[in-house]
């Protein structure tokens, strides 16, 4: 008998994901554990296995087209001779498309190249459409670049008093008749020094003119997510900035020792021990039924920046582990992450995130809470500050860090607190070695 695959949950914060790949075509038989579709969830694209064999009849949702989660996106039968003439695909309809539903007649066997319907693509919320402004092809310069050209019309005192202040006449548009240059238009003359561009050379292109990029399916996912956590959760900041030059020297000697860890993971060690210390930050909101998460684990989601957009591998029980275990993780997820080669495990889920700059020498961020979670820090770089040491003034090195936090699961001194614990453990960095 005919039986409908739906889209899965293949994470807690998932609610869709597009199909990036069938590794099955229509006819074909499918065995249970066989690696059937690839799926680009909000956190990764992810290797999905048949749960059980059957024959493939039909693909409802083709590659590169989205799906909520619970949708149909293809239809089995149990044997390969069973027709799905009259059958109807279990599962949810996209709301966008249930009044279309009820007037779609049953699913049929289709050829492969049959036109397969995209589901409707976007977070539930309106947003202002981008409006191009086309490019100026009529465009013509306010002035010449040939600064060298002597045929120029202006009258003789334009000329005198260009000659004395050493002034490009090519460089402007004269008002007098037929375009003569009158020693009232001056004003907007070019000094000959700057009469052309940089590059000695005209620009080729009108101005406005741009191209448009299409965004990959994980870009696209994060988009939405990040868009929807910034339209509906309630963010608030908080910053800290930390005198790191203890933590500077303990670095220097723990290098001089071989041991080599980075300033990040000495604020992930110290987030775990502060988490541990303040559960509330470790918390999380259940937006569908309007409850708080407390996490019983502190597993810490690092963000790493990929090409194709952002994803966060997790530090399971971080507060269990020292300076050098946290390092040699976070070194080998990274890695893992950007080869693609990241389990499942390794980035669902995740109780608090840290998303760090500072190795771009950005001063400070404000981050965007990554859902279901209620905080994340933003790290910035290190910078010098003056600072009076002993009755002298020495040069100081500091780092800024921001908590957001979700006001429904976090108030304001709740993170305040956090962050004087985190402040107090980085600048006395010999308790994170312990």
């Amino acid at each position: 008998m005919p039986f409908t695959l739906t889209m899965p949950k293949l994470s807690p914060t998932m609610e869709h994901g597009i199909i990036a790949k069938w590794h099955k075509k229509v006819g074909e038989k499918v065995e249970a554990g066989e690696v059937l579709l690839e799926i680009t969830t909000d956190k990764a694209t992810v290797e999905h296995n048949a749960l059980d064999e059957g024959f493939l009849k039909a693909i409802l949702i083709s590659e590169g087209a989205q799906a909520n989660v619970n949708q149909a996106i293809a239809i089995f039968t149990e044997e390969e001779s069973e027709s799905i003439e009259g059958y109807q695909p279990e599962g949810q309809t996209p709301a966008g498309d249930q009044e279309e539903a009820k007037e779609q007649p049953p699913a049929n066997q289709q050829a492969e190249d049959s036109p397969q319907k995209e589901s409707p693509k976007g977070a539930s919320f309106s947003q202002p459409a981008f409006v191009p402004e086309p490019p100026l092809d009529n465009y013509s310069f306010p002035y010449h670049v040939d600064a060298g050209s002597s045929k120029i019309a202006a009258s003789p005192l334009a000329k005198k008093i260009a000659k004395e202040k050493n002034l490009d006449l090519s460089s402007i548009k004269g008002s007098g008749p037929g375009g003569r240059v009158m020693s009232e238009d001056l004003d907007l003359a070019q000094h000959k020094s700057l009469a052309s561009f940089s590059n000695g050379q005209t620009p080729t292109i009108a101005p406005g003119t741009y191209d448009e990029e299409a965004m990959s399916p994980v870009q696209t996912i994060v988009a939405e997510r990040l868009q929807a956590a910034k339209t509906f959760i309630p963010h608030f900041y908080i910053n800290q900035d930390i005198e790191v030059s203890a933590m500077m020297r303990v670095r220097l000697e723990l290098k001089k020792q071989n041991i080599k860890v980075s300033f990040n993971d000495f604020v992930v060690r110290a987030c775990a021990l502060a988490l541990k210390e303040h559960p509330k930050i470790n918390s999380g909101f259940n937006s569908q039924n309007k409850t708080v998460i407390r996490f019983k684990t502190i597993d810490i989601a690092i963000a790493v920046s990929l090409e194709e957009g952002l994803i966060t591998p997790i530090i399971r029980y971080a507060d269990y582990k020292n300076l050098g275990q946290l390092s040699q993780e976070v070194k080998n997820l990274a890695k893992k992450a950007r080869d693609g080669k990241l389990a499942m495990e390794e980035f669902k889920g995740g109780s608090f995130t840290i998303s760090n700059l500072g190795m771009y020498g950005i001063s400070s961020l404000l981050p965007v809470i990554n859902p279901p979670q209620a905080a994340i820090l933003g790290v910035g770089g290190i910078s010098t500050f003056p600072k009076v040491e002993n009755g002298e003034l020495i040069e100081g090195n500091k780092m800024t860090l921001t908590l957001a936090a979700d006001h429904r699961a976090i108030n304001g001194e709740d993170g305040a607190k956090f962050l004087k614990t985190l402040k107090g453990l980085l600048e006395n960095p010999s308790v994170l070695l312990i």
